[in-house]
């Protein structure tokens, strides 16, 4: 109840205030815009910029931040496995808009669906068979993300929508190497266009960096267990690239001329280093090139790489040269 003696001009001021406070920052997204979204996003192809565990636990993005946090991601990855990796190519299999959220599926998502003939059974005296039962074999191999907004989803265009799934989805990247190379720091990166391994970088790094490795080796050293990967025959240089577990720890490079270099110092440390990138891509320029594939050194028709043995005639042969260092890193060649 409003009394008499309020001027003219505060019930106007009133009246403003409390039409404002009712109307919404943003429109809410219109039933056509749904529908045009999900003609535009259903079965696109983006490349992954995060990494997506198995299971039903996806990821989720709210104001910028990606959930469950990098170490969470790390432990769900390792007990489960992943459903896309920094890098891969994924399909929009799915998309719904809820009340405060867009879900996105990937790859079929991580639950399996039956097809609609699945759902069709023919009875008798004995009961009811289904027309085409499932395959229990056929395990989902996908994940989801779910865009979340505060109160309800607001009016987006497609660019609006594809800034907002920045930090998981690139759809704009012309070649999964392009595309992985947003996720590493810059060192990494430029180490990957120049085909260098830096000690610290784990597995995945040094495929894009050098390809898959030809040949392999288990060592055990000690207490330790090693893994090293060869890339390169004499005449030409031989490099050795030793891990422990999914780290580089040495690398070793026998050049033509007899010379060799040793690295075992940590050149990179990538617990430090963010995973996903929360940059907008309106503000970075994509490559003009065509796409780019990571180098191999297998050659044409070759089989795929098969793990020699510690000994034995298989094992590369490293040129014998006089030993280069300090005698603690070189005891064990």
């Amino acid at each position: 109840m409003i009394p008499r003696f309020v001027p003219a001009l505060s019930l106007l001021l009133i009246a403003s205030f409390s039409f404002a406070s009712q109307e919404p920052n943003a429109p809410r997204m219109s039933k056509q815009t749904r529908l045009d979204l999900v003609r535009a996003f259903n079965a696109e192809l983006v490349y992954v910029r995060a990494p997506f565990p198995m299971g039903k636990v996806g990821l989720k993005i709210k104001d910028g931040d990606v959930t469950p946090t990098k170490e969470e991601l790390q432990q769900m990855m390792a007990l489960w496995g992943p459903a896309a990796k920094p890098g891969d190519r994924a399909m929009i299999t799915d998309i719904r808009i809820k009340d405060d959220r867009i879900h996105f599926e990937i790859n079929g998502g991580p639950i399996k669906r039956k097809k609609w003939y699945q759902h069709i059974e023919v009875g008798g005296m004995g009961g009811t068979t289904p027309v085409a039962p499932s395959d229990p074999q056929a395990n989902p191999r996908g994940s989801f993300v779910d865009l979340v907004f505060d109160h309800y989803v607001p009016e987006l265009n497609p660019q609006q929508l594809k800034d907002l799934l920045w930090p998981v989805f690139d759809f704009n990247a012309k070649s999964a190497a392009e595309a992985y190379m947003e996720t590493v720091p810059p060192k990494v990166k430029d180490a990957i266009k120049n085909h260098h391994v830096l000690v610290g970088m784990n597995r995945e790094m040094v495929i894009y960096a050098k390809g898959r490795a030809p040949k392999k080796v288990r060592e055990k050293v000690e207490e330790n267990e090693y893994e090293e990967w060869i890339y390169g025959d004499p005449p030409q240089d031989v490099d050795f690239v030793r891990f422990n577990g999914d780290e580089v720890v040495r690398v070793e490079t026998m050049k033509v001329n007899g010379e060799k270099t040793l690295r075992t110092e940590k050149e990179v440390d990538l617990e430090g280093a963010t995973a996903v990138a929360k940059s907008s891509p309106a503000s970075e320029e994509m490559p003009a090139g065509g796409p780019s594939k990571p180098p191999s050194l297998r050659r044409p028709g070759e089989a795929p790489e098969i793990d020699t043995p510690t000994d034995g005639p298989d094992r590369p042969q490293r040129p014998t040269a006089p030993p280069v260092g300090p005698p603690q890193l070189v005891q064990n060649l």
